[in-house]
């Protein structure tokens, strides 16, 4: 990697350990505790880690500043009896492109399906098509050079996050694709939303770390002289936030990666990214999404307080149903400073055409984008079921995200080619028969497999509400 891609790897490293560090002290702040052994190690550990981090970042921009020093040619009619006496010749540093975000993973995963397995032939591929100058070319030439330049054709394995897997360094934290897939994945989803552009962030957690809820205060009474104290109890639950994953395969023909079009490369890109956007979504808000143990959590609205619009027309409708999620959301004593609204576009989309009687915009702080609704910050998604609109607290939903794609890639599988109601079975007591297996190999076809490991959690039931039935600006014409 370059200077600045070494530079843009460690900001990221020293971003992470800031916010770990910074989530073990809310977490200690919320049990009203000092850090625990372990707590207390990790937070020194990753201080000292942020350190060097620090201390290693000065040097590699010190080094960014001499390389780009020597890049420049000396000015005047003798610049080139200049360079040719101290013996050196001028160095040409080429910018490289922006792309759109996501092309950088595609143009990797075509070039090394396209090259059936062989990570030398998939760099020469990379080269041609993209250039030398080309970061694709650069990630996988460095994998041929580290070793990763001879799979045989019967066995190809599926690249995966192991050590000395194919696709290591396609996973690692210093890799621009990798970065730049995540970059593409975050601001579809309900959930990257949270934290950026004035929304509040959710309250992030580690994975299997008891969380303690009080969720119950005890009782103080005044006692008269020689009389018994009364006693009291209090109440407590505990969370642990186990990692679940959300993943699809793909499969595409190999007569489409080899299309060089920048449309084939988002058919790539679009194929892993859009199925994981679409499950966070809908799991993330549907009142109807109940947990199922071990495999994914329930929506942060199930089972939460809830009740019906008052209305459907004229913009008092829509502050009385408004008033409504805010008494409800304020008798709980959640902070209004945390307070989310979320919905669908289409219904931030008539909120911002409603007009009064003047022709003025009623709410001229929304859009279908989002924005702010009576000063209270708004997230859009049609993955929110028609008619429902949510407010929560979002200080008090867990979020436990390992913050990462995990990228696998066959050609000598067979898969199940089902979407749902999968029969096989590895870990069961009498494993299941898959059945509709298709060979990757025998139809020429690259199966690419996206998965992350998230979870999420209400920390109280009280800490969301929502209305159903909504249609603030009344019905739309059908134009089917």
């Amino acid at each position: 990697m370059n200077y600045a891609e070494q530079i843009g790897a460690f900001e990221a490293r020293r971003k992470t350990l800031a916010d770990a560090n910074e989530a073990i002290m809310a977490t200690a702040a919320d049990e009203g505790a000092t850090l625990d052994t372990d707590q207390a190690a990790t937070f020194d550990e990753n201080e000292a880690d942020i350190a060097e981090i620090d201390k290693h970042l000065d040097r590699l921009r010190k080094m960014e500043k001499m390389a780009l020093a020597k890049a420049v040619e000396p000015k005047g009619d003798n610049s080139n009896d200049a360079s040719r006496s101290r013996g050196s010749e001028r160095i040409e540093i080429k910018r490289q492109p922006k792309l759109e975000p996501g092309i950088e993973f595609a143009r990797l995963v075509k070039s090394y399906g396209m090259a059936r397995g062989d990570v030398e032939r998939a760099a020469r591929l990379a080269a041609n098509r993209y250039g030398e100058d080309s970061n694709a070319y650069g990630t996988l030439k460095g994998l041929a050079d580290r070793g990763f330049n001879a799979i045989e054709k019967a066995e190809v394995p599926a690249g995966s996050t192991v050590a000395d897997s194919w696709a290591e360094d396609l996973v690692g934290d210093t890799t621009s694709a990798y970065a730049d897939f995540v970059e593409y994945l975050r601001p579809m989803t309900i959930l990257g939303k949270f934290g950026a552009n004035g929304i509040p962030s959710l309250r992030r957690v580690p994975f299997r770390v008891p969380l303690i809820s009080q969720t119950a205060g005890g009782e103080g009474y005044w006692v008269g002289e020689g009389k018994g104290k009364p006693l009291t109890s209090f109440d407590f639950s505990r969370t642990t936030m186990e990692p679940l994953k959300v993943a699809n395969i793909c499969v595409l023909t190999e007569e489409v990666i080899r299309d060089s079009s920048p449309s084939a490369e988002a058919i790539v890109r679009d194929q892993l990214a859009e199925a994981l956007k679409a499950r966070l979504d809908i799991d993330f808000i549907n009142p109807a999404k109940t947990a199922s143990a071990g495999v994914s959590p329930a929506s942060i609205t199930n089972g939460a307080p809830h009740g019906a619009a008052s209305g459907t027309g004229d913009a008092d409708d829509v502050r009385a149903d408004i008033r409504s999620l805010l008494g409800e959301y304020v008798a709980a004593n959640n902070p209004p400073t945390t307070a989310v609204i979320i919905g669908r576009s289409d219904t931030a989309l008539a909120l911002s055409m409603m007009v009064n009687a003047l022709g003025q915009r009623e709410f001229n702080e929304i859009g279908m984008n989002g924005g702010t609704l009576l000063g209270i910050p708004v997230i859009t998604s049609q993955h929110v079921p028609s008619g429902v609109v949510v407010m929560v607290n979002a200080s008090d939903v867990y979020l436990a995200d390992e913050g990462g794609i995990r990228i696998d890639m066959s050609r000598e599988a067979s898969l199940e080619m089902l979407d749902g109601s999968l029969t096989m079975d590895a870990i069961g007591v009498v494993p299941g028969t898959a059945a509709s297996m298709v060979n990757l190999w025998q139809t020429n076809s690259v199966g690419f497999l996206a998965e992350r490991t998230i979870n999420w959690a209400r920390r109280r039931t009280a800490s969301v509400a929502y209305l159903s039935g909504v249609a603030w600006g009344g019905s739309v014409n059908d134009l089917s």
